[in-house]
């Protein structure tokens, strides 16, 4: 947790920061308002703009309460000195302000609605899918200013993180998750193994070896009921027309 992972985007290179409890050169003097701030509106403690490659535009949908659970479980972890590395960034995306108008084009602050009309499960599966693991991310496309594009959510995106491409999720059975049952998709987050034998790779491996292998089996047929319900979209191919 003490940083230093470069994380590559189309605009240079940004580097993860140290959020162990480190008091000089880490989250540790933050105050729970300060951590609050900071994953709801993407602002720092001294009142500058977070990049949002720190995914705050997904954290904004969590509840207080789960914030402050996690921020409890960081200042739990041993502190590690380390400073921050300099991002590798070109003017203008070098330039904090801009993040400002950034936020007016791509951000919308808010915590996650509950649906009336859905089941218990299904809500559960929205809030870990859209807010807590943030998987639109990387599975959508982004604009050429690097915000989300939403009509095609979950559609995949040849731009994923640190350069790797992210498929389809959506219930599309050509190019998606379509064909998979609630037990494929529980299975693969557990194993990483998919329907035909293929494996997770690259940094999805990563997350379901530190993150998905350990939530409840409830928690993900959660996840799996949710998806089941995303329009199915046909992933674009950037070079390949439409047939």
């Amino acid at each position: 947790m003490a940083g230093g992972r470069p994380i590559k985007t189309p605009f240079g290179s940004i580097y993860a920061t140290n959020i162990t409890p480190d008091i000089e050169t880490g989250i540790g003097a933050w105050s729970d308002a300060d951590f609050v701030r900071a994953m709801r509106e993407g602002i720092a403690p001294d009142g500058s703009h977070y990049y949002p490659v720190f995914p705050y535009t997904a954290f904004t949908r969590m509840r207080e309460r789960d914030l402050l659970d996690l921020k409890a479980y960081l200042f739990s972890l041993p502190p590690i000195r380390k400073k921050n590395e300099p991002n590798a960034l070109s003017p203008p995306f070098s330039w904090r302000s801009t993040l400002a108008l950034w936020k007016v084009l791509h951000f919308s602050e808010g915590e996650f609605e509950y649906r009336e009309n859905r089941s218990e499960a299904w809500n559960r599966g929205a809030y870990l899918v859209e807010a807590l693991a943030h998987c639109a991310e990387c599975h959508t496309p982004r604009t050429a200013t690097g915000g989300l594009l939403v009509d095609r959510a979950y559609a995949g995106s040849e731009e994923g993180p640190e350069g790797e491409s992210a498929p389809n999720i959506t219930p599309d059975k050509a190019t998606g998750v379509g064909a998979w049952s609630a037990s494929d998709m529980i299975w693969y987050l557990q194993s990483g193994f998919e329907p035909d034998g293929d494996t997770a790779q690259g940094v999805m491996w990563e997350v379901i070896e530190q993150g998905y292998q350990h939530l409840s089996e409830r928690d993900l047929d959660a996840i799996a009921v949710y998806l089941q319900t995303l329009k199915p979209i046909e992933q674009f191919v950037r070079g390949r027309s439409a047939d």
